[in-house]
């Protein structure tokens, strides 16, 4: 009998790869986007449905056609900058959709729940090697409305037994090594991108926002993990839950920091091209370092990040970004 998973997001960057993890470990991943960020030709891996997750009505259809035995949230308004800007929308856009698709599945009956959730909850605490203890103290409205959601996730599974799985995301990074899918955003906001666009010439320069950091260089300090190493987790973090084991959050990380200008750096290694950079100002709701200091994820989980190197993710990056571009 097949399993079904439904992946809300699953045409985006880290949906898409999470559609082919599980597609490869025998589920049969239905993608439920809106396709306003995602795109239609990274869907490959199993059915999409086109749909909002404010639309209560299409989701209770959605979950009835399929009665999938969990859900994968991954869709979300996820830009720092603009959630500083306008947090209504964030507050609006990610909560009640985030209960709307809680409050689907627990009628449907699908108790169990893998949640893509941030380090951005934790907000800018420098000097601390984060892990899932460290207070929650986020500094902007996406950091905010994911540990709102977080907290939901927590009350329904007092009130209703709903199970879930949360991670707490560091820097993900990357492409698929087989370069089926990718990553590609409109607009663009992630260092690895810019940066291979700015070689390419896709743009002029990449920006620096912020060289006065109390950090070894200036620039802001970040853990990257790579997007399949991060989606295999997810996987194991389904199985978790079949098996029967409690509610558990998970920070998913590698556990290194690189500065913006070490990863700079390690892109001219790996593409042998220089990058045009320009020095700009910080942005408003950035923490200047994040960096997981968990091993829970290993310890509990099993899980052994492979390819989380930095050359390994701006190699696969650029494989991608030279091979395949979504169009709308």
């Amino acid at each position: 009998m097949q399993q079904h998973v439904l992946v809300t997001g699953g045409a985006g960057y880290i949906g898409s790869h999470a559609c082919k993890a599980l597609a490869a470990a025998g589920y049969v991943p239905v993608c439920f986007d809106n396709f306003s960020t995602g795109w239609k030709e990274a869907v490959k891996f199993g059915p999409a449905e086109e749909g909002d997750l404010a639309d209560r009505a299409r989701l209770d259809e959605v979950f009835a056609k399929y009665q999938p035995i969990a859900v994968m949230h991954f869709a979300a308004l996820s830009l720092v900058g603009e959630s500083m800007q306008n947090p209504s929308k964030y507050w609006r856009t990610n909560v009640n959709c985030a209960l709307n698709l809680i409050e689907a599945a627990v009628e449907a009956g699908c108790r169990n729940f893998v949640f893509s959730s941030t380090c951005a909850t934790y907000g800018d605490q420098d000097g601390v090697v984060l892990n899932e203890d460290t207070e929650q103290r986020p500094i902007n409205a996406y950091g905010g409305s994911k540990r709102a959601i977080e907290d939901m996730l927590r009350d329904f599974g007092a009130s209703h037994g709903l199970n879930s799985v949360i991670f707490r995301y560091f820097n993900v990074a990357g492409a698929d090594p087989d370069a089926e899918v990718g990553e590609q955003h409109i607009p663009e906001t992630h260092l690895i991108p810019l940066m291979l666009d700015a070689i390419a010439g896709k743009r002029p320069a990449l920006t620096v926002f912020g060289s006065d950091y109390a950090t070894r260089d200036g620039t802001c300090i970040r853990d990257y993990v790579h997007v399949s190493d991060l989606v295999d987790a997810h996987v194991l973090g389904l199985k978790w839950l079949e098996d029967g084991k409690p509610s558990r959050v998970f920070c998913l990380g590698s556990g290194n920091g690189f500065s913006v200008r070490e990863v700079i750096d390690a892109s001219r290694a790996v593409t042998n091209q220089d990058v045009p950079i320009v020095e700009g100002d910080r942005r408003p709701g950035d923490a200047a370092a994040l960096v997981s200091g968990s091993k829970r994820a290993t310890e509990e989980l099993g899980w052994q990040p492979k390819r989380s190197d930095l050359s390994t993710m701006i190699s696969d990056a650029w494989r991608w970004h030279q091979a395949a571009e979504y169009e709308y």
